[in-house]
């Protein structure tokens, strides 16, 4: 089946890597032969498209839910799998109700790029928390999420998981291949953010504008006297960019302005 650009499609062929995926997303280390499987944990995979992940976490999970926003694709996705445990919503990911998952889950997807900070930051939000979210980015983005030269999207995902990146695939491993190489980044949604919402609206204040310097971005809410005070209260100098502090300096900051 042809591809639909606009919704940016790039299937992954490599069946390797397509295991190795699915080998991250199993919390339990057990699988649809053992034992140890939890007969309740649903895999949520975003994105299925052909079906060639689809296919890896149905050896793995008892039912996997497959949200897909083409409907070509999701329309035909169930006559890969017959007799399978598939459920297939043709739906916006963005708008697809997480919170009404009854069981524990686990989210999986090869995401698209134009779309992979607003789909983070949607998950990472729930109420319902995923046990364990497996994504397949843009290598570009996973190593910025990971860096310490942090970003307004790093903080965010570092506040509210634990987060580790998996191998990195090569365009060429896709059909038809992107423009960029891919990693596969693995989220631990935490019980209870490091800090609290008043400290990050601190931190999208820091982050107006990102190449000034942070005493540019925050005299909008403090004098420049304030802000150099605080500064070195918390050890930080006064030239300090936003993408130099942690999110700890954040939190010490915030008490001390």
């Amino acid at each position: 089946m042809k591809n639909n650009k606009s919704l940016g499609q790039h299937w992954l062929k490599n069946r390797a890597i397509l295991e190795k995926i699915a080998d991250f997303a199993v919390v339990s280390g057990a699988s649809l032969n053992s034992e140890k499987m939890d007969k309740n944990e649903i895999c949520v995979e975003i994105g299925p498209g052909l079906g060639t992940l689809t296919s890896s976490l149905l050896k793995r999970f008892y039912k996997v839910i497959a949200i897909e926003f083409d409907g070509r694709l999701a329309a035909n996705l169930p006559k890969s799998f017959p007799g399978k445990n598939l459920e297939v919503k043709n739906e916006d990911v963005l708008k697809y109700d997480f919170e009404r998952i009854d069981s524990p889950y686990v989210i999986v997807g090869n995401i698209p790029y134009y779309i992979t900070s607003p789909i983070i930051e949607k998950i990472l939000k729930l109420q319902n928390k995923p046990r364990r979210i497996v994504l397949l980015i843009q290598k570009e983005v996973a190593e910025r999420i990971v860096d310490t030269k942090e970003t307004l999207l790093s903080l965010f995902v570092k506040n509210n998981a634990k987060v580790w990146t998996g191998p990195i695939v090569p365009k060429a491993e896709f059909t038809p291949p992107p423009k960029v190489d891919s990693q596969v980044i693995i989220l631990e949604p935490k019980q209870k953010p490091d800090v609290s919402d008043e400290v990050f609206d601190l931190i999208k204040i820091g982050f107006g504008s990102p190449r000034k310097k942070l005493i540019h971005n925050l005299n909008k809410i403090k004098s420049e006297e304030r802000i150099k005070a605080a500064l070195a209260l918390v050890g930080l100098d006064a030239n300090v960019r936003a993408g130099d502090l942690t999110i700890k300096d954040w939190a010490k900051l915030k008490m001390v302005l």
